[in-house]
């Protein structure tokens, strides 16, 4: 098999925050395995930018080590790191001051393509886009990356796009979510739009339900004190599973086009249905012996009510979706990282099979996102063998690795593929200012509710599955959550 690579044009690409962790353990690192892949063209140059009075060695050297500790062995070759690191710049800039400017201008080449990634905290957008055109370095064809959290609620939301609409057009800003980077969530929109199989099936007449699970084993560690001030609807919900919820459950765009696309997962954020309370379950993880610890001191908090764990029952209020529930669970401290959209699709009309020889299960498509990307379709066979007509229920299981061969096994990480997407000015992956303040508009309601009524998020035990009251979520509709599991 022969992939095809669309090509880039040359291009500057500046990180703001460049000695800070993002960018050492996913943004510089991915830039590395696309030009080991050959995929940055020649004349092209990235240059750091951030408060620390490095000079360009002394960068390189920081960057050289992150290619040690993030990239895998087969992939750090001297000749290709050294090439690499030659593209490299650095330039120490006061984000809130002047310091510093005028020499990234002299660095920054207006006749390459321009982009700026904000690697920095939301509070420095402003100050940055500011200064990037005080100083004419952003031109009228620059791009602009912004990494989330896009605002804490609509009303921040609302200021930070006008913030940055001040100095850039809409075509110009790339809103970054990591998840729609991944290979198996832009195979679901192949599965769906590609395959005539799937899609006349794709509606409330064929689909009973869909749960969306991104379950971790970590918990909030030194991030406590900023997770309490978000939990995990902020910092989960409104973003990541609303995204994936979005490619689920969208119409057919009438072409794979940034703006067709987004319109689409904009329809379904605005159908969605206000969430009853009886729909919301929420949890804080609790140690389960004395290596552990719990949430309210990962949080630095006794007092704290943010939910380290959610659960939601969701209705998209359209025709397609009308009477399917959508089920959606996020945590902290379960029993297994994993992360997993599943179709569950109706029962026949009619079985032609006794029920004690059928062993009836549901048809389900599961969409793995991590680990072991690929995809997963349960059908119902005959048993082998002598003895009747015993059903039994087999998956059809693709994935990448076993699919593709060693294609599958060299998937690029999701920030590779989204930089590369801003270079070559693609949106399709990327949030637009309208659909950010339309999941707010969602999510808003939710958390006030919560807050009005001082609900307690429900303790559950670490490594678990979640509250016992998230069974009950879907025990009540006669329905099962899927056990977690790597």
């Amino acid at each position: 098999m022969v992939s095809r690579v669309i090509p880039v044009e040359p291009f500057d690409l500046v990180i703001f925050g460049a000695t800070g962790d993002l960018a050492n353990r996913k943004i510089l690192p991915g830039l590395y395995r696309r030009f080991f892949a050959g995929q940055i063209p020649e004349g092209s140059r990235i240059i750091g930018a951030a408060r620390s009075e490095l000079d360009p060695e002394g960068f390189r050297a920081q960057v050289r080590a992150a290619i040690a500790e993030h990239v895998g062995a087969a992939k750090r070759d001297a000749d290709q790191i050294a090439g690499f690191l030659a593209l490299l710049d650095y330039v120490a800039v006061d984000a809130q001051g002047e310091g510093g400017w005028e020499a990234l201008k002299a660095l920054v080449r207006p006749d390459r393509v321009n982009a700026f990634y904000f690697s920095v905290a939301p509070a420095l957008f402003g100050p940055l886009a500011e200064r990037l055109h005080a100083h004419g370095i952003a031109t009228p064809a620059a791009r602009i990356v912004v990494e989330k959290p896009f605002g804490r609620d609509l009303a921040t939301a609302r200021a930070l796009n006008a913030t940055l609409a001040a100095h850039f057009d809409e075509h110009q800003i790339y809103r970054i979510d990591h998840y729609l980077g991944k290979e198996t969530v832009q195979n679901l929109m192949a599965v769906r739009f590609a395959n005539i199989l799937f899609e006349p099936l794709w509606n409330a007449q064929y689909i009973d339900h869909v749960q969306i699970t991104v379950a971790e084993t970590v918990g909030v560690g030194g991030r406590g004190s900023y997770y309490d001030k978000s939990g995990a609807m902020r910092d989960m919900v409104q973003n990541h599973l609303m995204q994936l919820l979005c490619l689920i459950a969208m119409e057919p765009p009438y072409h794979f086009d940034p703006d067709a696309v987004r319109d689409e997962k904009l329809k379904v954020i605005r159908a969605l249905q206000p969430v009853r309370p009886e729909d919301i379950v929420r949890g804080q993880y609790i140690a389960r012996g004395t290596a552990e610890t719990d949430y309210v001191r990962d949080a630095e908090n006794p007092a704290s009510k943010t939910e380290s764990y959610i659960a939601l029952r969701v209705h998209v209020a359209n025709w397609r979706w009308q009477g399917t529930p959508f089920y959606l669970r996020t945590g902290k401290r379960l029993r297994a990282r994993t992360s997993e959209i599943a179709i569950t699709f109706k029962q026949p009309p009619h079985s032609i099979f006794d029920d004690e020889e059928a062993n009836w299960r549901e048809n389900v498509l599961v969409i793995r996102l991590q680990p072991n990307e690929g995809m997963n379709l349960k059908v119902m066979i005959k048993e082998p063998g002598p003895g009747g007509m015993r059903l039994v229920q087999v998956p059809l299981d693709m994935s990448f690795a076993e699919a593709l061969g060693e294609e599958g096994t060299d998937i690029p990480d999701a920030y590779e593929r989204l930089i590369m997407d801003v270079i070559r000015g693609n949106q399709t992956l990327f949030m637009r200012g309208d659909e950010v303040e339309a999941a707010w508009a969602w999510t808003d309601p939710v958390i006030a509710g919560w807050e009005a009524r001082g609900d307690k998020p429900k303790p559950y035990d670490s490594g678990s599955s979640g509250p016992d009251d998230a069974l009950m979520l879907m025990h009540r509709d006669g329905r099962r959550w899927r056990e977690i599991r790597e």
